[in-house]
């Protein structure tokens, strides 16, 4: 037996394991759903439609390339092109917060949003996603500073995004937003062994868990994140959004 041979079976041997966890997540999590009397899982056709398509319960994957790909919403409304990084502006009276969620973004915003005048109550959120940690970092300073958050009819809010949207005190959807998840990685390095990475994907998504208790939402939606894959975004549906408390009730 090669030396090679021998060190690829410990690597075999993680990835394995690794599996298996993330097996196990899925079966928890849609036991619990199963044990709640909602369970409505959440696989679609193997090729996801492109984002264009409408869709409904049951049929919620879409394909998705951030550069690429924008949502059929309603009322029809073209943002242009997002900034690549986020931006802080204030228009109509209101705070937005638009754009690519780029690692630093936390750091960089964070200050801008204590020094704004007049200060902000409501941030209004646009954001194809990017960086989780940036996005939980933004989104439990905007829980310590009191901000709600919301998502325009019309407007996107993908990837890390929802995890920025769970920060909010109070949280509210218009009909005809879109917010949607998917897979993430996490600290990946394609220069650190398997091991390492395979760490730090477990390191995440155990930390995005957390997140979602602390901000009083239900972990249950994190099915469905892990279920779809990184070029796919898994379309919430209203009733979703409020069944994992992802929107929040006026006197909540």
């Amino acid at each position: 037996m090669s030396a090679g041979d021998q060190s690829a079976r410990p690597i075999a041997r993680t990835l394995s394991a690794v599996l298996i966890f993330q097996l196990g997540i899925g079966a928890l999590l849609i036991l619990g759903d199963m044990r709640a009397g909602s369970l409505s899982l959440p696989f679609s056709s193997p090729d996801a439609p492109r984002l264009s398509e409408p869709v409904r319960p049951g049929d919620q994957r879409r394909l998705y390339q951030p550069t690429r790909d924008r949502p059929t919403v309603q009322p029809a409304r073209d943002p242009g092109d997002l900034p690549d990084r986020l931006t802080l502006t204030f228009e109509d009276a209101q705070w937005r917060l638009e754009g690519a969620i780029t690692p630093g973004d936390a750091a960089r915003l964070i200050p801008q949003i204590d020094r704004a005048d007049p200060p902000v109550d409501t941030l209004l959120l646009q954001s194809p996603g990017g960086s989780v940690q940036d996005a939980l970092d933004l989104g439990r300073h905007l829980r310590d500073r009191g901000i709600a958050t919301s998502v325009l009819a019309g407007e996107i809010c993908y990837s890390a995004c929802p995890y920025l949207f769970a920060g909010g005190t109070t949280r509210s959807a218009e009909p005809g937003a879109s917010i949607g998840v998917h897979q993430h990685s996490f600290g990946e390095n394609t220069l650190l062994p398997a091991f390492t990475a395979i760490d730090d994907i477990q390191r995440g998504q155990a930390e995005v868990m957390t997140y979602l208790d602390d901000m009083g939402l239900d972990v249950r939606l994190m099915r469905h994140a892990l279920a779809t894959p990184a070029d796919e975004i898994y379309i919430l549906l209203p009733e979703e959004l409020e069944r994992y408390k992802f929107v929040t009730k006026p006197d909540s």
